[in-house]
């Protein structure tokens, strides 16, 4: 029997390498199954084996590890959530068929379909905004006046703020139903609308592996109406009291969901009546850096530890404060340049300073995670002075951008943008 192998069901192109790398550490061969490898441009250029397989169709995915079991060793199967969350319950009954470590399935589904996750929390007494569940546009607007606006819209599944937008009068509302129900948003499922309060005050995302809290993060957004991750702060400024009473909420939403294996990224605001949860994500977040830049606990290996059934380790080696800061697009247009990351991550204190947009691409901002271009973490034993590191390297960074041509044919003027707005909290992708 070959090696020990490490299934990957879909890649990831934030933390799909890491993935992969962590493996390789822990002496597993990673193998990716998906719909299209050639997505995930680290695959080749890793020399990792990806496989063509329908990744939606779990006969599919089970019959290919089937076939890979007669060459490897299977130590254990995980996966990504990609923009269908309900992929990582594939993956648990993936875990159960062949008898490895991994999620229950059935309290993935609950947990990926936005309304069940809030009837179930309800029911636990876990505090939350008021919610209705609507799947035409005069449901919409029946449960829009019954919340009174401003209200926030978005699908009853989905991931990575698609289709999420702050509706603060009328015509934000019609607007934005008709965008959602009108054929322009990729639906996963059959549509429904979520309709909540918007609960306002700072938010924060508590990281988790099994039942125990690594950490909080306080994590700021774009301007309004969407909701992009702008920067973040890992761990958050908080009092012993205010982290004692999120981590708490916290670990209610696993019991109420049915959750507790493996990791959990639960998303909350603090308002005046104290935190409320926003969303339990059953799985990693998007950008688990800052955590190991300042506690030393490296999330994705001890999460691979769990799915090949090996005792995983979250003890700090250290306690650091990290800042991220995403760099966002101001307007639509032609990317004509962008530089200064390679400045911006020689600054001392910058643990990395990426770009992952190339000149002469079309942007057109979609209010959600596929409008980052790129990000800058930073890292310091201070919070001021993570702040000032990551603002020196972030005004290192410019960009400009054309707008799209007029009707005429002919471009406007380049719209250079020699820095982002420097933030005066922190930062990230």
């Amino acid at each position: 029997m070959s090696r020990k192998a490490l299934i990957l069901v879909e890649g990831h192109r934030g933390i799909g390498l890491l993935y992969v790398q962590a493996a390789q550490r822990l002496g597993l061969r990673p193998i990716t199954l998906s719909a299209d490898p050639s997505q995930y441009d680290y695959l080749a250029a890793q020399g990792i084996e990806g496989i063509r397989v329908e990744t939606d169709n779990l006969d599919a995915l089970t019959h290919e590890c089937s076939q890979l079991s007669s060459k490897y060793h299977i130590a254990g199967i995980t996966g990504f959530t990609a923009l269908d969350e309900s992929l990582y319950a594939k993956v648990g009954r993936l875990c159960r068929h062949f008898g490895l470590p991994g999620p229950t399935p059935e309290s993935i589904e609950r947990c990926c379909n936005k309304f069940t996750q809030r009837q179930l929390l309800a029911n636990a007494g876990i505090p939350m905004p008021m919610y209705r569940l609507a799947t035409d546009a005069a449901g919409v607007e029946r449960s829009a006046a019954e919340i009174g606006l401003p209200v926030i819209l978005k699908p009853a599944a989905g991931s990575g703020s698609s289709g999420v937008r702050l509706c603060r009068d009328g015509n934000e509302l019609t607007e934005h139903t008709a965008f959602l129900l009108g054929g322009k948003h990729i639906w996963w499922s059959p549509p429904a609308i979520l309709v909540e309060e918007f609960a306002q005050g700072p938010h924060y995302v508590a990281h988790l592996m099994g039942n125990e809290v690594i950490g909080i993060e306080a994590a700021g957004f774009g301007p309004p109406p969407h909701f992009v991750f702008r920067e973040g702060t890992f761990p958050a400024p908080l009092t012993s009291d205010e982290h004692r009473h999120m981590a708490d909420v916290s670990l209610s939403c696993l019991g109420a969901l049915g959750l507790g294996w493996g990791p959990t990224c639960v998303e909350l605001r603090c308002t005046k009546r104290g935190p409320v949860v926003i969303e339990v994500n059953p799985r990693m977040s998007g950008g688990p850096e800052p955590v190991q830049l300042a506690y030393g606990i490296d999330l994705i290996t001890e999460h691979i530890k769990l799915v090949i059934g090996d005792q995983c380790n979250l003890r700090r080696s250290h306690s650091h404060i990290s800042v991220w800061q995403s760099l966002l697009p101001d307007r639509d247009g032609i990317l004509d340049w962008i530089d200064g990351d390679s400045r911006a991550a020689a600054v001392p204190g910058v643990a990395e300073a990426k770009i992952s947009i190339e000149p002469k691409t079309r942007i057109i901002r979609k209010g959600d995670h596929r409008d980052s271009m790129g990000y800058v973490i930073a890292v310091s034993p201070s919070l001021a002075q993570t702040q000032a590191i990551l603002q020196r390297a972030v005004e290192l960074i410019s960009w400009s951008i054309i707008p799209f041509p007029t009707s005429s044919g002919e471009e406007q003027s380049a719209a250079p943008r020699l820095s982002p707005p420097a933030q005066a909290a922190s930062a990230k992708r």
